[in-house]
């Protein structure tokens, strides 16, 4: 089975369990309603309590999250999707075009290699069936000449043996290469799962006093997390492209008789080890796109402590010089006393 089909069936696997997120909202909805309910007592309270007309427009908060709750997937999933799709399907765009110009690039470069070593009597024999009977031709039976033909055929057999490991090793690298590419894309498929399946008890948890910033954090852990995937094919656009520019170059050199290209790909070897590594670092790329840190009232709260503990710093050293400033006129006064006496 082909990797694209894998990433297909976790694309089908999101779409059939995200309607489980409605499941969720019946639980979601009790936890809310508990929640408004004591958030607007509160709130009402504290306005009486201080002889204060009660402000409305907040106290709406919680009937507008409920809402969301009650039509999660199509409000809050539906919307996200819809405007984070084309994203998607831009960067895939990209990729596409660039994984084409590279397989058309590799065809022309492997064809061109193949007449640079027919042109060079010393290699041609290696890579064409009839220029290597032609050259058995040539020969006679004398035991140099049969010499010659035991070269020929071990130097033929080790060269068959040295381009079928180097083609084993590319399929290896290109293997690993796409798997690293399907973990990444299973495990961001599973985040996903989890954010929008749990998504209606995050909602109404943020209904609470003092968890208000938990909305916000579940928004941008959910946009993170879903653009691993444009992040993903940002960097493979990246790597084909370094790659197509590598053929071209090869390519343009070939002309030239005397050069002689890297048959080996050791570079596109290199590149496909350097994607491998890379891939895993996407989750941190992306968390630099879209802050996922602790906002709202926790971080105020932190912020309020900050500012405390340097007010009070500053009242304390302010106090200390003042003192020092009393203690020291009041021994110079001292002292200038008994002088005087």
């Amino acid at each position: 089975m082909e990797f694209t089909n894998l990433h297909e069936i976790l694309r089908s696997l999101y779409d059939e369990m995200l309607p489980l997120s409605a499941d969720m909202a019946a639980v979601a909805k009790g936890i809310a309603g508990l929640g408004a309910l004591f958030y607007v007592a509160l709130k009402v309270w504290q306005a009486l309590s201080r002889a204060e007309p009660i402000d409305v427009f907040p106290l709406l908060r919680p009937f507008a999250i409920g809402i969301c709750i009650m039509f999660f997937p199509t409000i809050v999933l539906g919307t996200l999707n819809a405007v984070l799709s084309p994203v998607v399907q831009g960067t895939h765009a990209m990729l596409d075009g660039q994984v084409l110009d590279l397989y058309a690039l590799q065809e022309q470069k492997d064809l061109l290699e193949r007449e640079a070593k027919l042109r060079n009597p010393e290699t041609a024999y290696l890579v064409s069936d009839e220029e290597f009977d032609k050259k058995l031709d040539e020969l006679g039976w004398m035991p140099d000449d049969l010499v010659t033909m035991a070269n020929m055929y071990l130097e033929r057999k080790a060269y068959d043996v040295g381009q079928e490991i180097k083609e084993w090793f590319r399929n290896l690298l290109e293997v690993l290469f796409q798997a690293a590419a399907l973990v990444i894309d299973t495990i961001r498929t599973f985040f996903l799962i989890v954010l929008s399946i749990l998504g209606p008890i995050a909602f109404a948890i943020s209904v609470w006093d003092g968890f208000q910033s938990t909305m916000s954090q579940w928004f941008n852990r959910y946009i993170s997390v879903y653009l691993w995937l444009p992040v993903t094919d940002l960097f493979s656009t990246m790597l084909a492209k370094i790659n197509t520019l590598i053929l071209q170059r090869d390519i343009e050199k070939l002309s030239d008789p005397s050069y002689i290209p890297d048959s080996e790909n050791t570079v596109y070897m290199i590149f496909m080890i350097i994607g491998i590594v890379g891939y895993f670092t996407i989750p941190t790329v992306t968390g630099w796109i879209i802050q996922a840190g602790t906002a709202g009232a926790g971080g105020g709260l932190m912020d309020k402590i900050n500012k405390g503990r340097d007010t009070a710093g500053n009242i304390a050293g302010a106090a200390t010089g003042a003192t020092a400033g009393a203690a020291a006129a009041g021994l110079k006064n001292l002292i200038n006393g008994k002088s005087k006496k």
